[in-house]
């Protein structure tokens, strides 16, 4: 398949959050045009006023900029093919429906909603398919428009034409019955389009040469062909994107998760690993290849590599892939990401810190966040790193040593402490090796003298490994830790 410099556009609705389905469309036609050289245009289809939301457009423009999808034209830098508004191209719509008017394609449809409502109710009773029984198509409705009434304008399906073949560039060639088509609405009774013209004449006008669209437009296609036909318009190249499916394998949907690219951004997920993620769900280089860096995709992005058949969005592998992506990005960046994570919640918190978040302080145990942490949410890394922050509560270590019901005698533990107070080369390897000795020397068992140790310098049952744990606390925060937990100790023994 030959392609030089395509145009292609990425056209949301703002009737609410950026949902994943639609940013993996975005990032597709982003690749697709990037590996080929051509133009990338956001477009943003408004035309339904009854469902668009307060804020739906800066949250596309967030998401879209999370994700690193820059556009060639589009709202804020403009373009010559503007306005990108549709709800800003209304008298465009308005005269390419009264052309089609004229040239006997389309016609004004008076019926009122009730009469609308009484068609379908007898066709169901007759059980025959809701459609447009075409009343107004060849009717004199000169009284209704000296009355100024309100109407539609419906498109006139050909009634000389027997099937329709969309040429998809996935899917191949799909036959469609003429018959199943009735005459659509074009434009409303309120002077606004519905998709169907709108987005013909826009790609149209536009010069769009390729449109990348989920596969649930795939049966709307034949409308649309037939529309560039009535205009005299070479239509583009269609590729309709296979289903996203939760893991019970139905439509993707809330009450699998999250949907919002946005909600995977405040859950802490890498805007690289999404995108890499989302560009697998439909789209494969070969049967081994998973991390791909963003040029990486450009090279080998193209459309003959997408699949036919639904892809599960499995979070499971999402979890992964972003926890690969921490382990491997520059210190720096994420460093400064979970700083800036751990900074806003322990105040909004409140939380008593006995080390300020800095990206210095983040940086000394980075090593063990980056080996247990799926995602940068605050929520999962503060229970893995907040021993180095905040001191240890003491009832909560009470609870805990009484719980895990170790035995350790005082002058023991009060041996430890003086073993680590001597320590000059205070490594994890030299703290392993002297705790080892004394373990040895005293017969205890580990649970006993780790598990009491532990408990006294994080306040936990579980943390990193002790020995790397020591290291990062430092000697002197160490011994103080273990010598103010001694009294807690000696109440316990």
């Amino acid at each position: 398949m030959t392609i030089n410099k395509p145009r292609s556009r990425f056209a949301p609705s703002p009737t609410g959050e950026p949902h994943v389905g639609n940013m993996r469309t975005a990032i597709f036609t982003w690749l697709f045009c990037r590996h080929y050289g051509g133009e990338f245009i956001l477009r943003i289809e408004d035309t339904d006023q009854a469902r668009k939301q307060d804020g739906a457009l800066e949250s596309i423009i967030t998401g879209l900029k999370w994700l690193g999808l820059d556009w060639d034209e589009g709202p804020e830098i403009g373009g010559s093919h503007g306005p990108y508004m549709q709800s800003e191209r209304l008298e465009l719509y308005q005269n390419a429906a009264n052309l089609l008017i004229n040239n006997d394609w389309a016609y004004k449809c008076y019926c009122t909603p009730e009469e609308l409502t009484q068609m379908r109710l007898n066709q169901q009773k007759q059980k025959l398919p809701p459609q447009y029984d075409r009343r107004c198509r060849n009717a004199n409705n000169s009284d209704k428009e000296a009355k100024n009434l309100p109407y539609v304008i419906r498109f006139k399906i050909p009634e000389n034409i027997n099937t329709i073949v969309v040429d998809d560039l996935i899917r191949g060639k799909v036959e469609f019955q003429n018959t199943l088509l009735d005459d659509f609405v074009l434009l409303k009774s309120d002077g606004y389009p519905t998709y169907h013209l709108a987005n013909v004449v826009d790609d149209h006008e536009m010069e769009i040469s390729h449109v990348l669209r989920a596969e649930e437009w795939l049966s709307s296609t034949p409308k649309h062909l037939l529309l560039y036909n009535a205009f005299g318009y070479t239509p583009p190249a269609f590729a309709h994107l296979p289903m996203i499916l939760g893991s019970d394998k139905s439509k993707l949907s809330k009450r699998h998760g999250a949907t919002s690219i946005l909600e995977y951004q405040t859950n802490g997920y890498l805007p690289e690993a999404m995108l890499n993620f989302l560009v697998l769900l439909g789209w494969s280089l070969d049967d081994k290849t998973e991390i791909f860096s963003i040029e990486n995709l450009i090279d080998v992005f193209t459309i003959d590599r997408i699949g036919k058949s639904p892809s599960i969005f499995n979070t499971e592998k999402l979890n992964w892939m972003n926890s690969q992506y921490i382990k491997t990005s520059s210190d720096n960046y994420i460093t400064a990401s979970i700083a800036n994570e751990l900074d806003v919640y322990c105040k909004s918190n409140k939380i008593k810190l006995e080390t300020p978040i800095t990206q210095d302080s983040v940086k000394t145990v980075l090593e063990i966040l980056k080996e247990r942490i799926k995602t940068i949410n605050p929520e999962e890394i503060w229970p893995v790193c907040n021993f180095f922050f905040e001191t240890p509560e003491p009832n909560e270590q009470q609870r805990l040593l009484l719980k895990s019901k170790a035995s350790l005698p005082l002058e023991i533990y009060k041996e430890a402490i003086t073993i680590i107070n001597n320590i000059d080369d205070f490594t994890e390897h030299k703290i392993e090796t002297s705790l080892r000795d004394l373990l040895e020397k005293h017969q205890c068992k580990p649970r006993d003298l780790f598990g009491t140790i532990r408990i006294a310098i994080t306040g936990k049952e579980v943390s990193p490994p002790l020995f790397i744990t020591f290291e990062l606390l430092g000697k002197k925060r160490s011994i103080e830790r273990m010598q103010n937990f001694m009294e807690y100790l000696s109440v316990a023994t």
